[in-house]
């Protein structure tokens, strides 16, 4: 329908937690030790905090390949954490462990990144959770991925409002529900990228930075692995990499926005094969809708540019459903994507984390033992159904 293939691939940031204190655990490298036995090359990698734990899918073909992906991925990394009596919970913050007590990992480019960033560097103690399209055989003209790119840039928000779990900060509820998109952004290169007319423009933007320094590998050449955006193409896996989510604490919510983000792109390409196109939206417009996403989620509203209005988050979700209801039954995604409402029914993680801490409190918790219930929540529904 939409003419070319679309692989799949995920990437998720887990958190080492220590079973009794619910503390982060600087242990990383105990796991990466055993795990080199029972994990293939490059689907467990260190973080740059010890305490950070990375796993990476195989490709896939369908979103049903991804569910298996995810589920092996976290069992085995539970088998792993768990005979050295670790937990592992998926939330791109800890609910009140501190940066200024982890330890960073080893690694030349952890320690470059330090060296360049300092104290911005340092603070970085946020679990991600990355999204990679791949189009079909890797043949497709580039100039195709960064139109579809330019496209997505409009929906990174929606899908960050979908995906939030870091409410809370240093043992404080922030009142946002993406803090790890406030922490993150602290960084050079990252947030919505710009808007590029071909390839070439952005293969001439990475260039320069690497020139400048900006963004180069250790032999002083450009490394477009340095620039930190929303989305971005990877250059060593040849996807459309989508950056922009919180960490999803449920498999079933992991699944179902990797669905969607599959979903968009071929919804895209099949307008771009009816010779239309999304609306082009400026950078600063998608912005101010990032920002409401990370302050209320799926609770806020997002501004209509075309109406100029704010329409409530839960019925742009919806909208976008619609948007991309004729692509589902080709990608055999309905299921997953159906799930969207279920999010938007009962909550994403933050609001879930949040029900948790309040709940505690209510019933007479202290503040820490409230972030200790927090804790407790995330490790139960990081591993459910696995």
């Amino acid at each position: 329908m939409y003419g070319i293939p679309l692989t799949l691939g995920i990437e998720e940031e887990y958190q080492i937690i220590h079973p009794e204190t619910r503390d982060l655990h600087s242990y990383v490298q105990k796991l990466l030790e055993e795990g080199k036995l029972i994990f293939p090359e490059e689907e467990l990698k260190p973080e740059f905090m010890q305490s950070q734990i990375e796993v990476g899918s195989q490709v896939c073909r369908n979103v049903r390949e991804i569910r298996e992906e995810v589920i092996r991925l976290r069992r085995m990394v539970r088998l792993l954490a768990e005979k050295n009596g670790m937990k592992i919970a998926a939330a791109s913050t800890h609910p009140f462990a501190s940066w200024l007590v982890q330890d960073v990992n080893a690694g030349e480019r952890y320690r470059e990144v330090l060296d360049r960033m300092k104290g911005v560097a340092e603070r970085l103690l946020i679990f991600g959770m990355h999204i990679h399209i791949g189009f079909g055989d890797g043949t497709v003209n580039k100039d195709r991925m960064i139109e579809i790119m330019n496209q997505l840039r409009y929906f990174l928000p929606h899908i960050l409002a979908l995906t939030t779990s870091s409410p809370f900060w240093q043992g404080r509820n922030t009142g946002l529900k993406s803090y790890r998109s406030v922490v993150f952004e602290m960084l050079p290169r990252t947030g919505i990228p710009p808007h590029f007319e071909s390839f070439s423009e952005y293969e001439s933007l990475v260039d320069t930075l690497g020139k400048v320094g900006s963004a180069k590998d250790f032999k002083g050449k450009a490394d477009a692995t340095k620039i930190w955006w929303d989305v971005r193409p990877h250059p060593k896996f040849g996807t459309l990499e989508v950056r922009v989510s919180d960490v999803c604490t449920s498999i079933d919510d992991a699944v179902a926005i990797t669905a969607l983000i599959q979903a968009l792109v071929a919804k895209l390409l099949l307008l771009r094969k009816n010779n239309m196109s999304w609306r082009r939206y400026r950078q600063h417009h998608i912005n101010e809708n990032k920002w409401r996403a990370m302050r209320y989620g799926i609770h806020g509203k997002l501004i209509d540019f075309g109406i100029k209005e704010e329409v409530p988050m839960n019925f742009l979700a919806l909208e976008m459903l619609d948007f991309v209801d004729e692509v589902v039954d080709d990608l055999d995604s309905r299921k997953e994507i159906e799930h969207i409402k279920t999010i938007l029914e009962r909550g994403t993680s933050a609001d879930r984390q949040i029900q948790v801490y309040e709940k505690a409190i209510s019933e007479g918790a202290s503040e820490a033992e409230a972030l200790i219930k927090v804790v407790d929540f995330l490790t139960t529904e990081t591993m459910r159904g696995v």
